[in-house]
């Protein structure tokens, strides 16, 4: 029996020619000498270098960079929080309340959460900035780092907790200990999603920014309005190029640490 016929080839020939043929049409054109994004001129590397000279796309990386290294930080641990207190709190009142606000940002479309937190920044007083993103950016990448998680502890070996209770650690040192080594993975992974989240984040960050909190997708956004310019083709190479590299990056740390698991547990058996 063959695992994959004609059919399957073809299908997923054409899936992945659709996803990505762009991107690198993209990054092709991102070397090209001539100022219309559609016409060949010949291979140059002006542009990364007029890029890097442009202060308002550095600037709004900056905003970016900061944004999402902070969002994803702080979702991370709250959705952690939530995602243990969902699998491990069993039945409590108001729990389905609880898992409810929870995931409801999965489905509830940007505009309506944008929306929703400018009015709530504008009812408080907070002026909006690079805080009122970060919390705009918490909020909806929290649920998927949760999802993340609670997926993993789920299929998570409650007796290796047990043990370490008996063993006379606190609750606390239990979970440092234990359940946070075995469940890193899914912890980094989570993290990885909603770094990549923020970064791509456009909708609910124009509801959210302010003068001084403008992000790249943003300005970019506010560029290709006015013509695309090869120094966003630029731009978007070396995103594509970043995401590209921490996903492989994190791929081989996992790897590693999956050989390394199943060498230390053959070496256990012989022992």
């Amino acid at each position: 029996m063959r695992r994959f016929s004609w059919f399957n080839v073809t299908s997923l020939t054409l899936g992945f020619a659709f996803l990505y043929v762009p991107m690198l049409i993209l990054v092709i054109y991102s070397f090209n000498d001539s100022k219309l994004v559609t016409v060949w001129a010949g291979f140059s590397t002006k542009w990364y270098g007029e890029l890097f000279q442009n202060q308002a796309f550095l600037d709004a990386a900056w905003v970016t960079l900061r944004v999402a290294v902070m969002s994803s930080t702080i979702a991370t641990v709250l959705g952690t929080m939530a995602a243990y207190t969902m699998v491990r709190a069993g039945r409590f009142y108001g729990r389905t309340l609880f898992s409810g606000m929870i995931y409801a940002p999965l489905v509830m479309p940007e505009v309506i959460t944008g929306l929703s937190l400018l009015l709530l920044f504008i009812g408080i007083g907070l002026d909006r900035g690079v805080v009122t993103v970060v919390l705009a950016h918490t909020t909806f990448a929290m649920c998927y780092v949760s999802v993340v998680v609670s997926s993993r502890l789920v299929s998570f070996d409650k007796s290796l907790e047990e043990a370490a209770l008996d063993l006379g650690c606190t609750p606390f040192q239990a979970f440092r200990l234990v359940t946070l080594p075995i469940i890193a993975p899914a912890v980094i992974s989570g993290w990885l999603l909603a770094f990549t989240l923020s970064l791509d984040d456009l909708v609910i960050a124009s509801f959210t920014a302010g003068p001084s909190a403008t992000t790249l997708p943003i300005k970019i956004f506010s560029s290709v309005r006015l013509g695309v310019s090869p120094e966003i083709n630029a731009l978007s190479t070396i995103m594509i190029g970043i995401v590209a590299s921490g996903v492989i990056l994190f791929s081989l740390i996992s790897k590693r640490n999956i050989a390394r698991a199943e060498a230390d547990a053959r070496a256990a058996e012989r022992t």
